[in-house]
């Protein structure tokens, strides 16, 4: 009985055809941008999105580090939602990379509103307070269970971001997801926002690699950055090659992701040690359980049926389909669920 692991999308390991792409990536030094396979990759992302250019990263908390220090100076303040990933998931690197302070905001899903941007907006002559200069936003939410912006919200925040004459990044981690859930046009992110990241080793199923995308004169200021923390790079188009297969051939499937997600988390609603089920788009679930569910026990109870997701404490649980979770795997997982026995 193979193990199913919906910990998370980024558990993947690269399909047949993505590796004979990186087997067969023509390479060359990326810091003298002379590899071609990452130039081809950064060309066609930019233009996907409708931007101007485009910078390969080795990772997505890099990529957003990247470019909170592009948007920000030391001691300036940023807006995110509370479970934002820039706040929570990337080891502090908001005040240690950048020396700036996070204002965060509620919202339902991890999604904020265009209204909650000028009440959190500090008055710029006051300088008691740190100077607003960054809203940061999550397309889709990781700990919001995977929900996704709609475009018109997304340009009612960028409008108030004007106005107040603010930056505007998206931490578009599973930005694929969103533009496949909403039936999207790439081509309208690009002018939204300042900088978008998108990363490529989930849903897409590459190794590694995050892109960052923008105008030319910040993609060019994003090099230097990308330098000084590290992430200069030498023949990685056959990373860069796996990420363009990706695109190219495993993007339309997260469909079939997310219909398993949705099916899980129809299931999981009908259960009786099952307390609540988030709403569901794309390829994230998120459920809690009953508190008198002994939590060890259900662990037990998975690890007993080789399958691992993850906990997020209190009672709050999370799984993530994606491209190795199989027909036959979920049909498996499906039934095991129905099979738990609380007491």
């Amino acid at each position: 009985m193979d193990p199913i692991d919906l910990r998370s999308d980024t558990v993947t390991k690269p399909s047949e055809g993505m590796l004979e792409a990186m087997f067969s990536a023509k390479v060359g030094d990326d810091v003298y941008h002379e590899d071609p396979s990452v130039n081809a990759l950064q060309d066609y992302v930019a233009d996907f999105f409708g931007a101007e250019q485009a910078l390969y990263f080795p990772t997505g908390s890099m990529a957003n580090q990247a470019a909170i220090k592009l948007h920000t100076q030391p001691g300036e303040q940023l807006i995110a939602h509370e479970w934002s990933h820039v706040y929570n998931y990337e080891g502090g690197g908001v005040s240690f990379n950048s020396g700036v302070s996070c204002k965060l905001l509620g919202g339902a899903r991890g999604l904020l509103t265009a209204d909650q941007i000028a009440p959190a907006v500090n008055p710029p002559d006051f300088y008691h307070s740190p100077l607003t200069t960054l809203v940061c936003v999550e397309n889709t939410t990781n700990k919001g269970g995977g929900a996704c912006y709609a475009l018109e919200d997304l340009k009612a925040i960028g409008a108030e971001c004007k106005t107040h004459g603010l930056k505007y990044h998206l931490d578009g981690a599973r930005l694929w997801n969103a533009l496949i859930a909403e039936d999207q046009d790439p081509k309208q992110y690009g002018p939204l926002f300042d900088t978008i990241s998108v990363c490529l080793s989930k849903g897409l199923g590459a190794p590694m690699g995050t892109v960052l995308v923008g105008k030319s004169e910040v993609i060019q200021r994003a090099m230097r950055v990308r330098k000084v923390l590290g992430g200069g790079m030498r023949q990685v188009g056959y990373m860069a090659a796996a990420g363009l297969y990706g695109i190219q051939h495993q993007l339309a499937r997260l469909g079939e992701d997310h219909k398993r997600a949705g099916e899980l988390a129809q299931c999981l609603a009908s259960l009786d040690y099952v307390k609540s089920v988030e709403p569901t788009q794309t390829n994230i679930v998120i459920f809690y359980l009953n508190p008198e569910v002994n939590q060890q026990r259900f662990l037990d109870f998975l690890e007993k049926n080789k399958v691992r997701i993850s906990a997020m404490g209190q009672g709050k649980w999370r799984l993530v389909t994606h491209l190795d979770y199989t027909e036959s795997q979920h049909k498996r997982m499906l039934s095991a669920l129905g099979q738990f026995q609380s007491r």
